[in-house]
């Protein structure tokens, strides 16, 4: 993979936008790997009796797939200095074979000193925005 060099990328540059399927399968997986078994990430009833629309995605998922999109595009996970959202609407993952998208694209905005940039993340998923003021400040070769 090449890397992204600093002198290519300007204010304005796009991240190129990727889509994540989000299935019931998957969060099982997460719930294993992080200890994080509530069962509003699994379970339909317990998810509606506290209120959910249904199964909701771990937040902490949720914001991994976005940081994803950046380590994608860099080509280096130990790139990203500063990472950071707003979780404004729940990822809801609805039983069935396909689940749920998320849909995350990212922007260049601001260029630093260290060739580092900053990069603005937009995270939706069933056309709403599960993400707010989502940032990373990113190292670039």
């Amino acid at each position: 993979m090449t890397a992204v060099r600093y002198a290519d990328v300007e204010v304005g540059t796009e991240l190129p936008e990727r889509t994540y399927p989000v299935r019931r399968r998957d969060l099982v997986r997460y719930a294993g790997a992080s200890g994080d078994f509530n069962e509003i990430h699994w379970n339909e009833r317990v998810a509606r009796e506290v209120g959910l629309p249904g199964v909701i995605a771990h937040g902490m998922f949720t914001m991994a797939q976005a940081g994803r999109l950046v380590t994608d595009w860099v080509g280096d996970p130990g790139a990203i200095v500063e990472y950071g959202v707003r979780f404004s609407a729940p990822v809801v993952v609805p039983d069935d074979d396909t689940g749920a998208e998320l849909v995350v694209g990212g922007t260049v905005t601001k260029k630093l000193d260290n060739n580092q940039v900053v990069v603005a993340i937009t995270a939706r998923s069933a056309g709403a925005k599960v993400l707010a003021r989502s940032t990373a400040v990113v190292r670039l070769a």
